[in-house]
């Protein structure tokens, strides 16, 4: 079935969320769009506005667009931003798919719908499956590629790199957030960045997490089963526009590691770092060697939402490869 395109602007400017007598209202200055992909999906799309050639952000998996909502306003000045919530996640709608070209469909659905001319599409992490679907398929469409951390077996696999399967299993893990840190969504923020060392906009926090009447933070929000896609089955051996793959090794992992007096946690993080960093490197090879075009930056250090740590360096690095 080829994918219905039909835009609806909504008339609130931004997201507004119930929080016991009061109401939220999300801060970041974008427009919401529904924007009709397929019969029955519906998916919303932000614009944060600017002048200059378009930009399209897709967010990485279990995220929504509004994950973007401060490190889009950055990019104003020179483009014309917008970002995409996949089927699933957030106030986008869903149906049940086979591959991830199901998604690349989505955001050429988007494009077509929007009239935008050639845009630059940014993927993070999951989103970079995407990336490379509309590259094989449609890559008349698109004008360049990033890719925030993106550029995994599931965005690139010509058998010569690791698979999937070998990244799994991660590093130590905090302690959950208690009472305290789920009393509000700003205090759910700041227990973020007292983990992490940086802040999820609020307005992810929220499409991710319910209110309570008493405004705390509730029970997560889970996605409809299908939703995330078996990564192995669609492989993409080939990258046909120029693209810019900015990775993150090796990863930080967040500063409670860093503020940690345990010994035990020290030793897994350094232990995950040895093992995640051949793994990745084994990546950047398969790629460097087989997509010459490929410009690759390493940030060490940085984490794997390196556009939220690592903000500057990673708007230096996509500023230099937009304007050429």
């Amino acid at each position: 079935m080829k994918p219905v395109h039909a835009l609806i602007l909504l008339t609130t400017p931004a997201g507004i969320y119930a929080q016991g007598q009061a109401a939220w209202t999300d801060p970041s200055p974008h427009k919401v769009s529904i924007v009709t992909v397929e019969t029955d999906v519906k998916l919303e799309v932000l614009d944060w506005g600017g002048s200059g050639a378009p930009i399209v952000l897709l967010a990485g998996g279990g995220n929504t667009a509004h994950v973007f909502d401060d490190f889009a306003q950055k990019l104003t000045g020179d483009h014309h931003v917008y970002g995409i919530t996949r089927r699933g996640f957030g106030s986008s709608g869903f149906a049940k798919y086979d591959d991830m070209d199901r998604l690349g469909d989505d955001v050429v659905a988007v494009i077509d719908s929007l009239h935008l001319a050639k845009p630059v599409l940014v993927g993070h992490s999951l989103g970079g499956a995407e990336l490379s679907s509309v590259a094989n398929r449609h890559a008349d469409r698109v004008a360049g590629l990033i890719y925030l951390d993106a550029g995994y077996p599931y965005a690139f696999n010509n058998g010569k790199g690791p698979e999937m399967s070998e990244f799994q299993g991660g590093g130590p893990q905090p302690a959950p957030p208690n009472d305290a840190d789920r009393a509000s969504f700003n205090a759910f923020q700041k227990w973020y960045e007292r983990m992490n060392g940086w802040r999820f906009p609020e307005a992810e926090l929220r499409a991710g997490w319910e209110s309570t009447p008493e405004g705390a933070v509730g029970r997560r929000r889970l996605p409809p089963a299908g939703a995330i896609p078996n990564l192995a089955k669609t492989k993409y051996t080939a990258i046909a526009v120029r693209s810019l793959m900015i990775f993150a090794v090796p990863h930080d992992q967040g500063a409670w590691v860093k503020a940690s007096a345990d010994p035990k946690v020290k030793e897994a993080a350094s232990a995950f770092t040895a093992k995640e960093v051949g793994i990745v490197e084994r990546q950047i090879k398969a790629i460097s060697d087989s997509v010459p075009t490929a410009r690759i930056v390493r940030l060490p250090k940085a984490h794997h939402y390196l556009y939220l740590s690592n903000e500057g360096d990673v708007l230096r690095e996509m500023r230099d490869f937009l304007k050429n």
